[in-house]
């Protein structure tokens, strides 16, 4: 009996991997489309263990497909559209190249369409999943809503992300689910907590767009996957929408102006949805808001988690008084001031907001308005000024909602050098990592800035100066008083010291004597925990040890980065300290001048 043997490479990973090419063969399809199909399904080259049996011994390096993933893809409905895609464009250039434009008009007006519904449920069976993977969809959009009509993007893309993105700023705010703030070169950082998901996508900033070379970036790559991603957006609005009593698409609650709704209503209140401004249109007006309603923490009778259970009764409540951050505040945008991203930030915690009426539809109330709070300048100065209302720069609006709190006005007024602005997604509990004071005193409310030490050392020197000349004046007067008293004191210290010493003498009969404790030796317990330490180096296994010394020599460049940043940190603080003195006295030798 003869036993025939599999062939090389037909199990294991020879049979597991399939490359690229022999992918396209199997599928039929183009390298654009079979890209633009692994984009949409979410499939995406795997690395081998070993790349020599994955490549059935070939050499080089290939792009290399799991074999399931290529037999998924072929019962993907969407193959057959991509072909009749194909077909449409070589009978739309053949018409086109005869010169028969009825033909041709006829074919574009019966052209194929894409639909990805099905694939964005089959990505994401349920509403959490699609939340846990909104991170990049929404970064993607927002860039997109920025793009004027570009070559290889089509004609309403960038449109159609600009409505959805502000539909879903639209969602936060009437959630009021923002929770942290930052701006960077990049743009404005935003997160927020949905259904118990944390979100995190960035807006870039409103600068001109400047055109890229073809190299740079591959805008028809990206463009695909916006395809894909507009319309899970669009599935995911609506159901937070209609979570929240809203109607969708989104209706606002007041229609002012009845012309010009009549002239064109969809222009109208897209132009003042887009304002951020107007609050949205119930679904049922006796419901309340989900959002809105407080809701009552679960106590489990479990003695072991009360600690966590605090912890997360004390978030609860920090989560609701942010929530009503801005409350009471009516807020007035200068015109130099970025509108969009300090509307959404203030109306997300219960401000409300205006801006000049020539600037962009949607303003509440004029400048002149008396009863305005606070006004946002980003101008070294201002001619006209009202004394009710205090004029801030924008970044106390970031550091407030960062710091959960309504931070003093006075360190972000016009003109003033304004504080670091600290990134609010940095682990403060990582190990070896340099904090700086300002986050450390956010962090610590005991902890104290230099210049608050700076300024309590002047008021103390004040302080010392003007008890100085009431010391001196006591002095003279003490001195007479000490040498009446040192006569009459002597003679009473001898009475008392031998009665003292006779009472000495009777407790030490009766004393109790306590046992000698043994002083630990600090060098030899180091000593003793360094050779411990040796021996639990010694018991790693071989395979495991050059990667605890890559361990040990990235923890001792980053204890080296955390020293060298604290040394400059303490350079800087050094030269200012003395600048800070230098202007005290100069300021002190002035005063001193003008007296005489």
């Amino acid at each position: 009996m003869v036993v025939i043997g599999k062939k090389k490479y037909q199990s294991g990973e020879g049979a597991q991997f399939m490359s690229r090419k022999a992918a396209l063969k199997k599928l039929q399809l183009t390298l654009v489309d079979f890209r633009r199909l692994c984009i949409l399904k979410g499939i995406y080259p795997r690395e081998p263990r070993n790349r020599k049996r994955a490549q059935k011994g070939e050499p080089g390096i290939k792009i290399l497909y799991h074999k399931k993933d290529i037999q998924f893809l072929m019962h993907e409905p969407i193959i057959w559209k991509l072909r009749d895609f194909k077909v449409f464009n070589r009978k739309v250039g053949r018409a086109r190249a005869l010169r028969e434009f009825s033909e041709m008009k006829r074919y574009l007006n019966n052209h194929p369409t894409l639909k990805l519904d099905h694939i964005v449920k089959e990505r994401y069976p349920t509403f959490i999943d699609a939340l846990r993977d909104l991170d990049d969809c929404l970064t993607l959009c927002f860039l997109f809503s920025t793009f004027p009509s570009l070559h290889h993007i089509p004609r309403d893309q960038s449109v159609l992300c600009r409505r959805l993105t502000i539909e879903f700023l639209h969602v936060i705010i009437a959630a009021k689910a923002l929770r942290k703030v930052f701006v960077s070169i990049k743009g404005y950082y935003y997160q927020a907590e949905i259904k118990g998901q944390t979100i995190t996508w960035i807006v870039p900033h409103h600068f001109s767009f400047e055109p890229q070379t073809k190299n740079d970036v591959d805008f028809k790559i990206m463009s695909v996957f916006v395809e894909f991603y507009i319309v899970m957006l669009g599935f995911v609005n609506y159901r937070l929408y209609h979570t929240l009593n809203l109607y969708y698409p989104p209706q606002l609650t007041s229609s002012d102006n009845s012309e010009k709704i009549l002239v064109d209503e969809e222009v109208y209140v897209s132009e003042r949805v887009a304002a951020l401004n107007v609050p949205l249109v119930n679904l049922d007006p006796s419901l309340q808001n989900v959002e809105d309603e407080e809701l009552e923490m679960d106590e489990f009778a479990n003695e072991g988690d009360a600690t966590k259970l605090e912890e997360a009764r004390i978030e609860v409540e920090k989560v609701k008084k942010l929530k009503k951050l801005f409350k009471g505040l009516k807020v007035f945008l200068n015109r130099e001031v970025p509108r969009e991203p300090l509307v959404f930030i203030l109306r997300c915690f219960g401000a409300e907001v205006s801006w000049d009426k020539l600037l962009f539809v949607g303003a509440t109330f004029d400048e002149n308005d008396e009863t305005i709070t606070h006004h946002i300048v980003d101008r070294p100065s201002l001619t006209k000024q009202y004394i009710s209302r205090y004029y801030v720069q924008p970044q106390w609006i970031f550091d407030s909602v960062n710091a959960r709190e309504l931070l003093p006005v006075e360190k972000y007024f016009i003109g003033c050098v304004l504080p670091p602005h600290l990134s609010p997604f940095s682990d403060s509990h990582h190990d070896q990592i340099y904090i700086p004071p300002e986050e450390h005193a956010l962090m610590d409310s005991e902890f104290r800035l230099n210049d608050e030490e700076d300024s309590g050392e002047e008021a103390e020197e004040n302080e010392d100066e003007e008890k100085e000349d009431e010391v001196k004046e006591r002095v003279s007067e003490d001195e007479t008083e000490e040498s009446k008293e040192s006569s009459d004191m002597n003679k009473a210290d001898t009475t008392m010291n031998e009665k003292e010493q006779q009472r000495d003498r009777l407790r030490k009969k009766m004393k109790v004597k306590t046992g000698e404790v043994t002083k630990e030796d600090p060098f030899e317990k180091k000593r003793q925990e360094r050779q411990e330490y040796r021996l639990r180096e010694r018991m790693i296994k071989k395979k495991h040890r050059n990667l605890y010394r890559s361990m040990m020599e990235g923890r001792k460049q980053r204890a080296k980065e955390v020293w060298l940043l604290r040394k400059k940190r303490r350079l800087h603080d050094a030269t200012e300290k003395q600048k800070r003195k230098e202007e005290r006295k100069e300021k002190k030798l002035k005063s001193l001048n003008k007296n005489e």
